[in-house]
């Protein structure tokens, strides 16, 4: 067995796609998905110091089930339902639990289930583990293509897609989308991990932005990007949440989030219903970086008016040293290498913040034009 876990190591290794964890980063943050910044900038930490020692458990002691369920954690999921113009939410302990739970459950070896060639790893490991006989793949945000799988559907259909995606921060056109899943009878699932806090109304997501509420059967909001804190909730109807609660088996399975994560959760929310809220600091600086990407004139770089912000090296190599001269400029950006993506898609994933500054982006700009020029 070592010999075995040796030799997949080495192979990464001669491949240059070895994964490492690391805890030095460079100061300036265009790498995390701390979109608003509530991660860091004491909003939420507030509301947790507010208990003393002893007022709040370490722990869950168990899974919702069984005897981690409060009077807290429900009443958050009513406000997080309420938030989202749901009919209920359903919290997981994280996003990944949240697309895994949810796919695998609803599904059955009489249905089809098409999504998105771009979609997260969580939504494609819920599928490989459902039972649905027939998985397919659409190119990535191409209508015409979805709806001629559609119209080959067998069964009970579910289309699976983000509205904001992780490694280009391109939306999915989510009105075209519910047309054709709605000529076709069939059911919608949208994970809009990297939309809430960012897009809608404060921050409720694409989904609410557009009205399509009434037209996706079920969304996932996770917690642990824009809103600073950990896990992720299913929304959708009363039916489906008490679905969940008997059939999936992340939720069913698993110690339940600790009360401190519950109340970081509920503050999180609480932010984004305040008339404190705002997030066009953040708008603004993925205008600014937009003008700028503008400019260079280079292809090279994804079309995306979200906080994330990607540029295709084509190789691991290059990747990694465009990154490299960027951190030694004090800048944090991490290269994305295959076979997170594909070949040839290696990439840097830039992540712009509220508390980012035009400065900070000049500079990231400024280091990225020198560095290209000086490798023609």
């Amino acid at each position: 067995m070592e010999q075995y876990l040796s030799g997949k190591l080495q192979k990464r290794k001669d491949e240059g796609n070895l994964r490492v964890l690391t805890t030095t980063h460079s100061p300036v943050d265009f790498f995390s998905n701390d979109y608003l910044g509530l991660a860091t900038n004491g909003v939420i930490a507030k509301v947790i110091a507010s208990y003393t020692i002893g007022q709040l458990n370490t722990g869950s002691t168990g899974s919702r089930l069984l005897s981690g369920n409060t009077l807290a954690v429900e009443s958050l999921e009513k406000e997080i339902a309420q938030f989202h113009n749901a009919g209920a939410a359903l919290i997981f302990n994280s996003g990944y639990d949240a697309n895994t739970g949810l796919i695998n459950s609803i599904t059955n070896r009489h249905t089809t289930i098409l999504y998105d060639e771009l979609c997260h790893a969580s939504i494609i490991d819920g599928i490989r583990l459902s039972q649905a006989a027939d998985k397919y793949k659409f190119r990535h945000n191409d209508i015409e293509e979805l709806e001629q799988k559609l119209a080959k559907a067998q069964g009970q259909v579910i289309v699976v897609v983000e509205s904001v995606y992780s490694m280009d921060g391109d939306i999915a056109p989510l009105k075209e989308i519910t047309e054709i899943t709605e000529r076709y009878n069939a059911e919608l699932i949208v994970d809009e991990a990297h939309a809430t806090g960012v897009f809608g109304e404060n921050g409720k997501g694409l989904v609410c932005m557009l009205g399509l509420k009434e037209k996706v059967f079920a969304r996932v909001h996770t917690f642990g990007k824009a809103l600073g804190c950990h896990g992720a909730a299913v929304v959708g109807s009363e039916l489906l949440k008490q679905y969940l609660i008997n059939f999936a088996r992340p939720f069913i399975y698993t110690t339940a989030l600790p009360p401190h994560t519950i109340y970081a959760i509920r503050a999180a929310y609480q932010y984004l219903a305040s008339p404190d809220f705002s997030n066009n600091k953040l708008k603004e600086l993925i205008n600014f970086s937009r003008g700028k990407i503008k400019a260079f004139g280079d292809e090279r770089w994804k079309d995306s008016q979200s906080p994330i912000q990607a540029i295709i090296m084509g190789s691991n190599s290059k990747a990694k040293e465009l990154a490299a001269a960027l951190q030694k400029t004090g800048m944090q950006v991490n290269p994305i290498l295959h076979p997170t993506v594909p070949l040839g898609m290696e990439r840097l994933r830039i992540c712009l913040h509220s508390f980012n500054t035009q400065e900070e982006i000049e500079l990231l700009f400024e280091t990225i034009k020198e560095n290209q020029c000086s490798r023609k």
